[in-house]
């Protein structure tokens, strides 16, 4: 395998890892701690995640539970809770801020469905202009003298199998969430 197909194949494992992650965000009626990835909080003038915070636990599946490590910061994670785009309304005792998810309807669902399987799309699309430039860099290799005919075609045959593998990867983890947003 080439420096160009290890470059291509790199390539590939962060477009899955940013799908995984931005399907994280989706908001599947569950409680999920990664519903708070995303969020940042004004502390001290600096943004700083949730997570780096506040202690997240899960105590039934509809709630997640904050617990900062600070207490005096509970306003603002509130707040930042509040102006995000998660859509809940978090509730606090002083100490502890609860976010209780709410039961997804079936007409959401279907509209949550519509936007993972662009997020899919949009993974393959990706992928395919990877390929399209691992292809390139391959045949001028080529040109170059670097490989010869025989070893160009391996190269892209190799590229080709690595592509395949990975749309059904993604065909997977896509499947993988509708599954999990029409279970609940």
């Amino acid at each position: 395998m080439s420096a160009i197909t290890d470059n291509y194949k790199t390539h590939m494992e962060k477009t899955l890892h940013v799908l995984k992650e931005e399907l994280n965000s989706v908001r599947a009626g569950r409680a999920n701690a990664a519903l708070l990835d995303q969020i940042q909080v004004d502390y001290y003038g600096t943004p700083t995640p949730v997570k780096n915070m506040a202690n997240i636990s899960i105590p039934d599946p509809r709630t997640i539970m904050i617990t900062p490590f600070d207490p005096s910061s509970v306003k603002n994670i509130e707040k930042a809770i509040m102006v995000s785009d998660l859509g809940i309304n978090p509730s606090n005792d002083g100490k502890v801020i609860r976010l209780v998810i709410p039961v997804v309807t079936e007409e959401r669902r279907k509209e949550l469905t519509k936007v993972i399987k662009k997020m899919g799309e949009e993974s393959k699309v990706a992928i395919r202009n990877s390929r399209r430039d691992a292809n390139d860099a391959v045949k001028k290799a080529e040109k170059a003298g670097e490989f010869t005919e025989d070893d160009s075609k391996g190269e892209m045959d190799e590229i080709q199998k690595l592509t395949d593998k990975c749309m059904k990867d993604i065909d997977k983890i896509i499947a993988e969430k509708e599954k999990e947003l029409m279970e609940i």
